[in-house]
């Protein structure tokens, strides 16, 4: 009877038998390169701001880096932080 069945078929069955679990309890795992196809790269998603040299060294092109636009400030209220002693109130 083993001899008739796909060596996968076959494995899941021993691990029904045996009283393992075929998938994990917590989910599956990230995937990463161990877990994906070959010649997967994860990164991080940040953008490449310049090129390789053919020496090893990197050259930074101006027109790949990222310009933030950001408002004037100076009348601005608020605070960019919140006081540790700061007590909650509401209107009634």
């Amino acid at each position: 009877f083993r001899g008739t069945m796909s060596g996968v078929v076959s494995g899941i069955l021993n691990a029904f038998a045996r009283g393992r679990r075929i998938v994990p309890r917590k989910g599956w795992k990230t995937l990463d390169a161990k877990r994906a196809k070959k010649g997967y790269v994860k990164g991080k998603g940040v953008k490449s701001v310049g090129k390789h040299t053919k020496y090893g060294g990197y050259t930074i092109l101006a027109h790949k880096i990222p310009r933030y636009i950001v408002p004037d400030l100076n009348s601005f209220e608020l605070k960019p932080y919140v006081a540790r002693n700061f007590k909650p109130f509401f209107k009634n």
